[in-house]
């Protein structure tokens, strides 16, 4: 998976995860989703980090918040204002390795978000009761991590890029 990771979000979003996200479970850390599924591991070479290490260089590093919980079906999330980076970045990684869309390109618009807890319209009250009041987050984008999973399906940071 290629990601921003968001550790602004943490204090606010790591409980929430830790019991209803299944990525936190297995080590994923708070992050914004640029490209899943990605490279799988067994084809992660210099000439792949290389080509992404350029890629991210030649984009600029931003700020964005996190003003509001927002829902998909059975996820609540934080939205990331502005998204549009976020979409930028997705959109040069898809440029570059279109072999690796988005979701395996199960989705026409993908939308930026920090998944908070996957579950129903109860739970998504629940977290939107418990961090409505206390946002925005505010954050900064100045690199993108690549994120691996290992034979237990636990996921760790295999390298970072900076953004430009």
């Amino acid at each position: 998976a290629l990601v921003i990771e968001v550790p602004e979000a943490e204090p606010l979003v790591s409980e929430w995860r830790a019991q209803y996200d299944w990525s936190a479970q297995r080590g994923v850390p708070a992050h914004i989703t640029i490209v899943y599924p990605f490279a799988p591991t067994e084809v992660i070479d210099e000439e792949l980090l290389a080509g992404l290490g350029e890629l991210f260089a030649a984009q600029s590093a931003f700020s964005f918040d996190l003003p509001r919980v927002a829902r998909f079906p059975e996820v609540a999330w934080l939205a990331p204002d502005p998204d549009e980076p976020f979409k930028a970045l997705i959109a040069a990684v898809v440029t570059r390795y279109p072999e690796y869309p988005p979701y395996e390109g199960v989705h026409d618009d993908v939308i930026p978000h920090l998944t908070v807890a996957e579950g129903g319209v109860d739970l998504q009250d629940e977290v939107e009761a418990a961090l409505g009041s206390l946002l925005p987050i505010h954050c900064r984008a100045s690199g993108v991590s690549l994120l691996t999973e290992d034979e237990s399906e636990r996921w760790s940071r295999f390298d970072r890029f900076p953004l430009g």
